[in-house]
């Protein structure tokens, strides 16, 4: 079974929930103050249940880091009544799939099942937050386990500091979101047993989560079940979050990093943006789109095709709950130095700052969203996964259906204010990404 954290594909690709046809749902809280969302479509004999806990990487301690991921990997170990290791075999016998992801802000755990088996799916979900298997064993498993994924998915990632936000160190000098999201190894492998159990503890309630039904069920039925096997299990007192404000940065920073994995250097501006609840969070979204998404937008126009300087260009916006991270980047084809492309991408970020875009270009970046939101939620799974991420990152379950509506409300005007207030040279740090042989 395939889980991981968020990768650069991935955020390549990731759309905010949206639809251009509305999304019906209904939510409701548990008297434990567990939040549920259901969104009935009888249309295929299939449902998903998700479960999306309020906590993150950024919820961890100094020194302690790497147990927000750690966890994604051990709820699949078993239960006091799921057989160790038995989790997996349970699902696919039953004709089911499931998954899990790790961000900074959350973690999520899904199961698509037939549409028959969704009591299954419901208990065991509740089975992993009431009784879960958190023994020395599992913990020494699933230890190595996160380290050779470390080792597979970023160590041996081309790129994988980038990909990974392990450069974000450079970027947030204070805030969590400086830290790996994976954590540090070092912190994984001191930690006792009664500290693993000290994070469970601490965020795995029912009140730190949302459940998510979506597919083919009865609601009566869903209902039902959801009550006797969530509502039994006894909320706890959530902990205090501190939040930590990151200063402006005022002087462009240059710093370098290296990978043995690449042959080619890589240079990154990045920028800190605002949290991904703000509009302005969509406008930098657009703003990525014009820039480099499609053989028309302006980089790969420019760059690669028509000056052959770039082999690659990208940009994009990793959107967080707290501040969010936008990055533009490049590979330099040939002889052009770094320099050369850090200049090709200023023009064009100067240009957006003081002209505004063609009524064409906005255009063909709206009917680029619409068609990006639709296939966002395409599927069942897609829904279950939108509906509980605007419930718990965007604060708004309804988003899904108002989200495609703020991107067409976005004006020329507000795509040129907001590059000029974000994607100045004194907020940013410029990383040459380099390969470790050119290291002295």
């Amino acid at each position: 079974m395939k889980r991981g954290i968020l990768t650069l594909t991935a955020v390549f690709l990731l759309v905010f929930s949206s639809h251009a046809q509305k999304v019906e749902f209904e939510e409701y809280d548990l008297n434990n103050g567990m939040h549920v969302i259901l969104h009935q479509d009888n249309a295929a004999p299939v449902v998903t249940v998700e479960i999306m806990y309020d906590v993150g990487s950024i919820d961890e301690e100094d020194g302690k880091t790497g147990m927000a991921h750690f966890y994604e990997h051990l709820l699949f170990t078993g239960t006091e009544n799921i057989p160790r290791g038995k989790w997996s075999e349970i699902q696919s016998a039953r004709g089911g799939s499931g998954n899990a992801s790790t961000s900074w802000d959350r973690t999520n755990y899904y199961q698509s099942f037939p549409s028959n088996e969704l009591k299954l799916a419901l208990w065991m979900e509740s089975e992993r937050l009431l009784h879960p298997i958190v023994d020395q064993k599992a913990v020494d498993t699933q230890n190595e386990v996160v380290k050779e994924e470390k080792r597979q998915r970023m160590d041996n990632a081309p790129y994988g500091k980038i990909q990974y936000g392990m450069v974000y160190k450079h970027l947030f000098d204070k805030h969590n979101y400086g830290r790996p999201l994976i954590g540090f190894i070092e912190d994984l492998d001191n930690a006792k047993l009664k500290e693993f159990k000290a994070f469970y503890d601490k965020w795995y309630m029912p009140n730190n989560a949302v459940l998510v039904v979506a597919g083919d069920f009865e609601k009566g039925e869903a209902k039902s079940l959801i009550k006797d096997y969530f509502e039994p299990i006894p909320s706890r007192t959530l902990p205090n979050r501190i939040k930590i404000s990151e200063p402006e940065r005022t002087i462009e920073k240059r710093v370098t990093e290296y990978d043995s994995n690449i042959q080619l250097p890589m240079i990154a501006l990045m920028y800190k943006t605002p949290s991904m609840r703000d509009k302005d969070a969509l406008v930098l979204d657009v703003i990525s789109t014009i820039l480099s998404n499609g053989n028309s937008s302006r980089l790969q126009k420019k760059m690669v095709d028509d000056k052959k300087k770039a082999l690659q260009v990208f940009s994009f916006n990793r959107p967080l709950v707290e501040y969010s991270v936008y990055t533009i980047g490049a590979i330099p084809l040939g002889e052009n130095s770094l320099d050369d492309l850090i200049v090709e991408m200023d023009e064009e970020i100067n240009t957006l700052q003081t002209e505004l875009i063609s009524d064409e270009d906005l255009q063909k970046v709206r009917n680029k969203f619409e068609n990006r939101f639709v296939s966002s939620n395409s599927s069942i799974q897609g829904i279950a996964s939108s509906l509980a991420s605007n419930y718990m990152l965007i604060g708004d379950t309804d988003r899904i259906n108002s989200e495609l509506e703020l991107v067409m409300s976005i004006t020329k005007e507000d795509i040129r204010k907001v590059a000029k207030k974000y994607l100045a040279k004194n907020r940013r740090i410029v990383i040459d990404y380099l390969p470790e042989e050119k290291k002295k």
